[in-house]
């Protein structure tokens, strides 16, 4: 039986963005070693969206209230992208260190994450 999923963020400069997610987002994390953490993620969903591109695979971050969490990463010195409005939530995005991005946002529409 299927009981978690792995995901990985691919960085130019891994230990950088090993280092904001453990110092700045504050990721509950084990090291296997050598300097490889693997962080525990908040509660996660999964969705499909068609494609005709090349596959790409996306990670956001999700939160409750967005103006609030932007802040609190302001006060970290965390680049943001300014707010957009999409149709299924507030959204910006997370400048990592290594070079990377990643979505955050406050969904308008239904979460599965917290089924039972």
């Amino acid at each position: 039986m299927i009981n978690g999923a792995h995901l990985i963020v691919y960085s130019h400069d891994a230990d950088a963005d090993r280092a904001f997610i453990r110092d700045v987002l504050e990721f509950p994390f084990v090291d296997v070693g050598g300097g490889w953490l693997i962080f525990k993620l908040p509660p996660s969903e999964v969705a499909v969206h068609p494609t005709g591109e090349a596959e790409v695979h996306e990670l956001y971050l999700t939160c409750d209230d967005l103006e609030q969490t932007m802040d609190d990463l302001r006060s970290k010195n965390v680049p943001l992208d300014p707010v957009t409005q999409q149709g299924w939530g507030a959204l910006t995005t997370i400048h990592l260190p290594g070079g990377g991005r990643l979505g955050l946002y406050e969904p308008r529409h239904q979460t599965a994450y917290d089924l039972p």
